[in-house]
C-alpha cells in the first residue's frame, strides 16, 4: 500500500512537472516567435516606430517588471492558484491579440500577456522547488531550463510556418493554445504550495515595477529621438528616483519584496549574472536578426527560420547535457567556458554580418547557441539554490526577473544602438527624419523607412543597416567575454583556509 501511494505521488509530480514545462515552452514562444511577426505587421497595420518597438517590449515588460511580485504572490496566497491565474489568463489574453484591431490594442494585449506570464512562471518554478529536493531539482530545474530554451528556440522557425501558412494571428495562438493545455493540466495535478506568509510589499512592487517601465520607454526614446531630447532625460531621472525609492523601501520592510542583503554575497550575485550574459548572444539575435533579415535585406521567412534554427538547435540538447557535466567539470567552468565560446561566434558572425549569406551564418551561429547552451541548463538550478526552500518563490521570481527584465531592458537598449548606429550612416540631408527612420529600419520596417529618405535607394539602406549590425556584434562579443571574466571571480569559491594543527 505504501508503494502504491508513493508511485501515485510520483506519478502525480511528473504529470505537475508536465504542465509547469507547456507553460514554460508557451511564454518564451511567444516572445520570440511575435517578434518575426512584427515586419508583416508593419507592412499590414498602420504603424508608428514605437508602436512597432512595443509588439515585444511590451510583453517583456509586463513579464519581466512583475517576476518578483508574482513570487511574493505565490508564496503568500498559494503557487497553484497564482499558476492556474496565470496560464489561464495568459490564453484569454491571447486572443485578445489575435482579435486586436490596430497595433495599439495588440500592444496593450501583449503587456496583458506579459502580466500572466510571470504570475505562470513566477508560481509554477516555485511549486517544483517545493515538490523536488537535491539532485532530483536540479535536473528538474536543468528540464525547466531546456523548456525555456526550446520555447526561444523553436519559436522563430514556427512563426514562419504559420505566417506562410495562417497570418500573423496564427503566430501568437500557438503559444495561447499550450497554454491553455498547461492550465487545464495543472488543475488536475499541480498541487497547492505556500511559502513564507506576511504582508505584501505593495509599495516596493509599485516602485520596482514603475522604475523598470520608465527605464525601458527610455531607451525606446532615446533611439528615436537622442539622448539631448528632453522626455528621454526625464525618464531616465525618474528611472534613478524609483529604483533608489524601491531600495529605501526594501530596507525598511519586515517582508520585503526582494532581499537585498543576499546581493552581498558573491555567488548570488554571480547567478544573477548569468541571464543577462546569455542575454548578449543569444536572446537578443532572436529578435534583431530575424528583423533585420526579414525586413531590411530581404531574406525569406523560411530562409530566416532555418538560420535561427542553427542558433538555437543547440539549446535543445546541450542544457541537459550540461547538467551532467557539471558534476565532473565543475559549473563555474562550464557557464565562462560557454560565454567565451558565444563571444568568438559574435566576433566572427560580425565580419560575415555586411553581407549576411545563410551559408556563412549559419556554421558561425550554431556556435554562438552552442555557447549559450552551456550555461543555460545550469542558471535554474542554481538560482533557487542560494535561499532556504521556504523562500523559493523569492528566489525565482529575483531570478526570473533578473532573466526577463535584463532580457527586455537588453533588447531595448540593443534596438536604441542599432538605430544611433544606423543614423550616423543615413545621408544628412534628410536630418529631421534620420531619427524616425533609423528606428523604423532598427525594427525592420524598410518599406517604412524609405519614403521619410526619398533620396536614398533601398541597397543604399541595407547597406547601412549591415555596418550598424557589424558595430553591434563587436560590442555584444565584448559584453560577454566580459560577463565570462566576471562570472569567474564571482562563482570562484574562497579559498581553503588552512586550521593549525595543535599538538597535545
Amino acid at each position: 500500500m505504501a508503494r502504491f501511494l508513493t508511485d501515485s505521488h510520483s506519478a502525480q509530480r511528473r504529470w505537475a512537472l508536465l504542465s509547469v514545462c507547456l507553460a514554460a515552452l508557451a511564454l518564451p514562444l511567444s516572445f520570440s516567435a511575435g517578434a518575426v511577426a512584427v515586419p508583416v505587421l508593419a507592412s499590414q497595420l498602420a504603424s508608428s516606430p514605437a508602436s512597432l518597438a512595443w509588439v515585444t517590449n511590451a510583453f517583456m515588460l509586463g513579464f519581466g517588471s512583475l517576476l518578483l511580485a508574482a513570487g511574493g504572490l505565490a508564496d503568500r496566497y498559494g503557487r497553484r492558484r497564482l499558476f492556474l491565474l496565470g496560464s489561464g489568463g495568459f490564453a484569454l489574453a491571447t486572443m485578445f491579440v489575435c482579435i486586436a484591431p490596430d497595433l495599439f490594442w495588440l500592444d496593450m494585449a501583449r503587456g496583458l500577456q506579459g502580466v500572466c506570464a510571470a504570475a505562470a512562471l513566477a508560481s509554477g518554478s516555485a511549486a517544483l522547488a517545493q515538490a523536488w529536493h537535491g539532485q532530483a531539482r536540479a535536473r528538474v530545474f536543468a528540464l525547466l531550463g531546456t523548456t525555456f530554451g526550446a520555447g526561444l528556440a523553436l519559436g522563430p522557425l514556427l512563426a514562419g510556418v504559420l505566417l506562410e501558412a495562417l497570418g500573423w494571428p496564427s503566430v501568437f495562438a500557438a503559444g495561447g493554445v499550450l497554454a491553455l493545455l498547461a492550465c487545464t493540466l495543472a488543475a488536475r495535478v499541480l498541487p497547492e504550495s505556500r511559502g513564507q506568509a506576511g504582508p505584501l510589499d505593495v509599495s516596493g512592487m509599485l516602485a520596482f515595477s514603475l522604475a523598470l517601465s520608465m527605464l525601458t520607454l527610455a531607451l525606446l526614446w532615446l533611439g528615436e529621438f537622442g539622448l539631448h531630447a528632453a522626455r528621454v532625460r526625464w525618464a531616465l531621472l525618474a528611472t534613478v528616483l524609483l529604483a533608489a525609492s524601491f531600495v529605501l523601501i526594501e530596507r525598511r520592510q519586515p517582508a520585503p519584496l526582494l532581499d537585498l542583503s543576499l546581493f552581498a554575497q558573491r555567488a548570488f550575485v554571480g547567478v544573477q549574472l548569468l541571464p543577462v550574459a546569455t542575454c548578449f548572444g543569444y536572446v537578443v539575435l532572436l529578435v534583431v536578426l530575424p528583423l533585420q533579415l526579414l525586413g531590411v535585406h530581404g531574406q525569406s521567412v523560411a530562409t530566416v527560420g532555418v538560420q535561427m534554427l542553427a542558433l538555437s538547435a543547440p539549446m535543445l540538447v546541450l542544457p541537459l547535457l550540461a547538467a551532467r557535466w557539471a558534476t565532473w567539470l565543475g559549473s563555474t567552468r562550464l557557464c565562462v567556458a560557454g560565454l567565451l565560446l558565444c563571444a568568438l561566434g559574435l566576433y566572427l558572425l560580425s565580419r560575415q554580418a555586411a553581407h549576411p549569406l545563410p551559408a556563412q551564418w549559419i556554421p558561425l551561429l550554431v556556435l554562438i547557441g552552442t555557447g549559450t547552451a552551456l550555461p543555460w541548463g545550469l542558471m535554474d538550478g542554481l538560482s533557487v539554490s542560494v535561499v532556504p526552500v521556504q523562500r523559493a518563490g523569492m528566489a525565482a521570481g529575483i531570478f526570473g526577473t533578473v532573466r526577463v527584465a535584463g532580457e527586455g531592458i537588453a533588447l531595448a537598449a540593443v534596438t536604441a544602438l542599432l538605430a544611433t548606429l544606423i543614423c550616423q550612416r543615413l545621408p544628412g540631408a534628410y536630418a529631421p527624419a534620420l531619427g524616425k527612420a533609423a528606428v523604423y529600419l532598427a525594427t525592420g520596417a524598410l518599406q517604412s523607412a524609405q519614403p521619410l529618405l526619398p533620396g536614398s535607394t533601398a541597397l543604399q539602406l541595407q547597406r547601412a543597416s549591415g555596418e550598424a549590425l557589424v558595430q553591434l556584434l563587436h560590442v555584444l562579443s565584448a559584453l560577454t567575454a566580459g560577463s565570462a571574466l566576471l562570472l569567474h571571480v564571482l562563482l570562484r569559491p574562497p579559498p581553503a583556509i588552512a586550521v593549525p594543527r595543535t599538538d597535545s
